[in-house]
């Protein structure tokens, strides 16, 4: 597949784990800009999807576009990224790949293996996409080392490919918080500082890179501003209305020195424009609406 066939993005887009709170906003993203998508999931598709390999009138978004006032629908794949089961199928004929599936595990470096093994067995062009965390290499947690050893074989694939390197999720680092609602008290990492970012502008990036050139190691991308789980988690109490003690939780152990170190931070790549605070009244909002319906 050449380069000027990935510029003009004839093929479908397809994003693994786009069932996940990344993978979905970058499928909006992706089908909203009027390409076709296909997405990769362990579950059964529903039925407003498009099955892959389906008819091209059927099938493209582009092609056909949707019924006037319904959002388009992507295209779907089941596989299993660990077991290798249905990925020849879902990488048939894809000139492109974000690759956003994760289980938190080792499983990772074996999904991610797995589906390169796949591109290789489709052609071997399709550019991959894959995103991974600010200081991966250097905070030595299970799941960053396993996002490292990630990074290393898509760098090694021999595939055209592009990495990105994001801070947390806003909406994760409210579940520090949230989390513990039984609790009569909150406990914070203490000493830990975190630069939160929205999901969406993650999304709209890595969007912007899977329908550019392969580029490698591009720049982190982080929150717009770095503050303490203390300041977080107070106001993370707050916008929902709770009142609880904050007690500090001291976390031994090299993890938490690398955290405390704020290797997982990037400030000099403050880009994100959502604030905490601005994502909070957004969630507070919603929760508040739920429940009066």
């Amino acid at each position: 597949m050449s380069s000027e066939d990935r510029g003009t993005h004839s093929h479908p887009i397809l994003v693994t784990g786009g069932t996940g709170t990344l993978g979905r906003a970058v499928v909006r993203r992706l089908l909203g800009r009027g390409h076709t998508v296909r997405v990769l999931s362990r579950r059964p598709r529903p039925q407003t999807a498009t099955p892959a390999g389906a008819p091209a009138e059927a099938a493209s978004t582009e092609a056909a576009g949707p019924t006037p006032g319904e959002a388009p629908e992507p295209q779907w794949a089941t596989g299993d990224l660990t077991s290798g089961e249905g990925l020849d199928a879902a990488v048939a004929g894809v000139g492109s790949v974000v690759h956003c599936a994760t289980t938190g595990t080792r499983k990772d470096v074996q999904g991610t293996r797995r589906l390169i093994e796949a591109l290789r067995r489709a052609g071997g062009e399709q550019h991959l996409v894959y995103i991974s965390i600010v200081g991966a290499d250097r905070v030595p947690f299970f799941y960053y080392r396993a996002k490292v050893e990630a990074e290393e074989a898509v760098q090694a694939a021999g595939l055209p490919w592009t990495i990105l390197r994001a801070t947390q999720f806003h909406d994760l680092i409210a579940l520090l918080t949230t989390a513990q609602r039984r609790l009569p008290f909150t406990l914070f990492p203490g000493g830990f500082s975190f630069q939160p970012i929205e999901v969406e502008e993650v999304a709209e990036r890595l969007a912007d890179l899977v329908l550019g050139e392969p580029a490698g190691r591009v720049a982190d991308m982080g929150g717009p501003e770095v503050r303490t789980a203390r300041e977080l988690a107070q106001s993370t109490l707050h916008a929902y209305g709770r009142h609880r003690p904050l007690v500090p939780l001291p976390l031994p152990g090299k993890t938490a020195r690398g955290y405390k170190a704020g290797h997982h931070l990037t400030p000099e790549h403050a880009v994100g424009r959502t604030t905490y605070a601005q994502y909070l009244a957004g969630a507070a909002a919603s929760e508040r609406a739920d429940h009066r319906h």
